[in-house]
């Protein structure tokens, strides 16, 4: 039946244990028993280690019938599979690990009785350590409770989720639009930056060219001044001669109209390139006013993402804390729970031992009427002990004798069973070589 040893309650010890729980059997009842007798008593047995009941299993019997089209056909057959799977179950930590449904429908007195010494040896073992189980078992209700709690928070999770994930949907196309939009701005800002680097290299040039110009000028002007100063000395060395002061008068004037027109013309070119210069540096202030308000852009998004970032933290904050909350109200319920399930328990024990010492005191009453008839009747069964006692000797003599001599017998069958099946092997062996064959030997 088990690998597992308890002992083995005689009759009266099985009743006296049911009778101690509240439920009274009868010695014939436990020597004989019947379906309905063992079905009661492991019911009795299930309820008084687990509180389960045909009632407690009526929700889910009643939830799985709404499934089938005739629930009068399988009510009843569902409602004993339900209670002979907890029985089993119960039969298994008991360790009567071959229970089964024959063992409710078709009881055998040797079994049943090992099972309710099972079963009595279990719960008592459960008794004395009542402390220890009922710490596991609000351990287990508190596992229970936060894997529910654990449930729907994923649960909730999940549906926020898929909040998020249409929100997301639903905000990608302006996610597209804004990104496509900074990269064209940033694309522009890109291009202007060449412009500026083009525009800032052409006023390098331009100053360059001015600068050149003015080098000129001045050379121009300083060999002018030479060219006068050498026209001074020389008309002071020289006669005057007015044709020839003509001539030189004239080309020089047509010189000093062609140095005229080359320094308006370089003014012209200066004025220019100065507007130039006034415009690139315009388009210079607006290019590094674009820049610094791509600047002040890109701070405020930075700003922003750490906003946003602050709020998801607080957010996660927020549910966590409503989380704790929760945890924190489940536990008040639990333990108010547990203080009235305690309350409840203490009575039902006082109401119990109650019950239990006015069994015991009617108990010691009808031990006491017993005994007062049993010592009438003690000196005739003092006589017939002896006489019986003389008789069991007897035969546990017989006993003796015939144990040794099927001993015997039985050692003799071995040996002959030992011999004979040594020698078929040979003769199988044997037959297997003439014919070929490979034998194993089992």
């Amino acid at each position: 039946m088990s690998s597992f040893w308890f002992p083995s309650l005689p009759v009266p010890e099985v009743v006296d244990a049911f009778t101690g729980w509240g439920y009274s059997v009868s010695p014939e009842q436990v020597a004989r028993p019947t379906s309905d007798f063992v079905l009661g008593v492991y019911s009795a047995c299930l309820e008084q280690l687990t509180g389960i009941t045909l009632d407690t299993l009526q929700e889910p019997i009643e939830q799985a019938l709404a499934t089938t089209d005739t629930p009068d056909l399988y009510s009843q057959a569902l409602a004993h599979n339900l209670l002979l799977y907890h029985i089993q179950r119960f039969a298994h930590a008991a360790k009567i690990e071959d229970f089964s449904a024959r063992d409710l429908y078709f009881p055998d007195p040797d079994r049943t009785r090992a099972v309710f010494s099972a079963f009595i040896n279990f719960i008592k073992f459960t008794e004395q350590s009542e402390a220890f189980i009922t710490r596991l078992r609000h351990q287990s209700s508190a596992v229970i409770k936060e894997r529910q709690v654990v449930a729907e928070e994923t649960t909730e999770l999940e549906q926020r989720m898929s909040e998020f994930k249409v929100r997301r949907a639903e905000d990608e196309p302006k996610c597209e639009a804004l990104r496509q939009e900074n990269t064209a701005l940033m694309e522009q800002v890109i291009a202007y930056k060449d412009r500026q680097m083009g525009f800032l290299q052409e006023v390098e040039s331009l100053k360059q060219e001015k600068a050149a110009l003015v080098v000129e000028k001045e050379k121009v002007i300083s060999e002018m001044n030479t060219a006068t100063e050498n026209i001074g000395r020389t008309r002071s060395r020289i006669v005057q001669s007015p044709e020839r002061i003509k001539r030189n008068i004239s080309s020089m004037g047509h010189t000093a109209a062609e140095e005229k027109r080359a320094v308006v013309a370089n003014e012209a070119k200066t004025r220019d390139l100065q507007a130039k210069i006034a415009a690139l540096l315009n388009i210079e202030k607006d290019v590094r006013s674009c820049v610094e308000q791509l600047q002040v852009i890109e701070k405020e998004m930075r700003v922003l993402d750490a906003a946003q970032k602050e709020l998801g933290d607080l957010k996660d904050t927020l549910d966590r804390k409503k989380g704790e909350r929760a945890e924190l109200v489940m536990r008040r319920e639990r333990v108010h729970k547990q203080f009235s399930n305690a309350q409840e328990k203490l009575e039902r024990a006082q109401r119990h031992a109650e019950d239990k010492r006015l069994a015991s005191q009617q108990t010691l009453e009808r031990l006491q009427r017993e005994y007062e008839e049993m010592s009438v009747e003690r000196r005739d069964n003092d006589r017939q002990v002896e006489e019986l006692r003389a008789e069991a000797d007897e035969v546990e003599r017989q006993m003796a004798e015939h144990m040794k001599t099927n001993q015997a017998e039985l050692n003799e069958l071995l040996a002959e069973y030992w011999k004979l099946r040594h020698e078929t092997e040979v003769y199988m062996e044997t037959l297997a070589n003439k014919l070929g064959m490979q034998v194993r030997s089992t």
